[in-house]
C-alpha cells in the first residue's frame, strides 16, 4: 500500500541560482575576514614599503597632516575671524578625518588594478583585498590621531563624556570604508575611468565640506537659511559625528541618522556587486 499524504517526504524546492551567488557574495566577505593574518600582513606591509630607506619612516604621515593643519588653520582661522584655540583643534580633526575618507576612496578605486599579479596567482577571497585597503588606512589614521593629541595638550577643548562617541562613529566610518573600496573597486576595475572620476569628486567635495572652513554664527545671519546647503552633503555628516564628539560638542541625532542611511543603502549596493560581479575581478585586473 501506498504511503499516506502525510507521510509522504516533500523535497524542498531548489534553491535559485541567484539565492546561492548571494551566499557566495557574503561567504566570501567571511572567509576573508578568517583570513586576517594575510591583510594584516599586506597592509602593513604596504606601509612600509612606501617608507623604506626613509629616515623618520611612517612619521612623514603624521608630519604632513600636522603641517597642513597647522597652516591652513593659520590661514584660515584669520581670514574668517575663529581664535586660533577652536579652529586648529576644528581643522586639525577634519583633516584627519577626511584624510581616512578620501584615501579609502581613492586607494579603494585602484584596489585590485594595481594587485593584478596577486589576485591571478593567490587564490585567496576578493575581500582579502577590501581589508587590506581599509586595514592600512587605519594604521595611517593611528599616526595622525597623534597630532589631535598633541593639539588636546596644547589648547584643551572642553571634552565630554560624548566623547565616547568617537568609538562607534569609528565603527561606521570602517563599515563605509568596506562598502565603499566593494564598490567602487569592483566597478573601477571593469571601468578604468571612475577612478579618474572619482579623483576629481573628492577634491570637490572637500571645498564643499566645513574641513578648512566653518558656519560662524556671523556667517548664518548674513545666509540664513541657505546655509542649510552645507546639510545636503552626505560628507558633512560624516565628518561631524567624528569630529564633533571629541571637540567637546554635542551630536544632532540627524547626523547619525544620515549617516546610518547611507551606510544601509552602501552596504546593500555592495552586496549586490559582490554577487553580481565578484567573480568576473581576475579576469577584469
Amino acid at each position: 500500500m501506498s504511503a499516506s499524504l502525510n507521510e509522504r517526504v516533500i523535497p524542498p524546492p531548489p534553491e535559485s541560482s541567484d539565492s546561492r551567488t548571494f551566499r557566495r557574495g557574503f561567504a566570501d566577505l567571511i572567509d576573508g575576514l578568517y583570513n586576517w593574518e594575510l591583510w594584516l600582513h599586506l597592509g602593513w606591509t604596504d606601509i612600509k614599503q612606501r617608507y623604506r630607506r626613509s629616515l623618520l619612516g611612517p612619521l612623514w604621515i603624521t608630519i604632513a597632516t600636522g603641517v597642513m593643519a597647522i597652516s591652513m588653520g593659520l590661514l584660515y582661522g584669520k581670514l574668517i575671524g575663529v581664535p586660533y584655540s577652536t579652529f586648529l583643534p576644528y581643522i586639525t580633526l577634519g583633516l584627519i578625518f577626511w584624510n581616512f575618507i578620501q584615501m579609502s576612496i581613492l586607494e579603494g578605486t585602484v584596489v585590485f588594478s594595481t594587485n593584478e599579479g596577486l589576485i591571478k596567482q593567490l587564490p585567496a577571497p576578493v575581500s582579502v583585498h577590501v581589508y587590506r585597503v581599509v586595514w592600512r588606512q587605519l594604521i595611517i589614521f593611528a599616526h595622525n590621531v597623534v597630532i589631535y593629541l598633541i593639539v588636546l595638550a596644547v589648547f584643551r577643548p572642553k571634552i565630554s563624556w560624548e566623547a565616547l562617541l568617537f568609538f562607534p562613529a569609528m565603527a561606521l566610518y570602517i563599515l563605509n570604508a568596506v562598502w565603499i573600496t566593494i564598490v567602487f573597486g569592483i566597478l573601477s576595475t571593469r571601468f578604468r575611468d571612475i577612478s579618474q572620476l572619482m579623483s576629481t569628486i573628492v577634491q570637490l567635495v572637500f571645498f564643499m565640506t566645513p574641513i578648512i572652513w566653518m558656519i560662524t554664527p556671523t556667517m548664518k545671519q548674513s545666509m540664513g537659511t541657505r546655509t542649510k546647503l552645507v546639510e545636503l552633503n552626505p560628507l558633512y555628516h560624516y565628518i561631524e559625528i567624528g569630529r564633533a564628539p571629541l571637540l567637546g560638542e554635542h551630536v544632532e541625532f540627524y547626523h547619525w541618522l544620515v549617516v546610518l542611511g547611507c551606510t544601509a543603502i552602501g552596504c546593500l549596493v555592495a552586496m549586490v556587486i559582490m554577487r553580481n560581479y565578484r567573480s568576473r575581478v581576475a579576469y577584469w585586473v
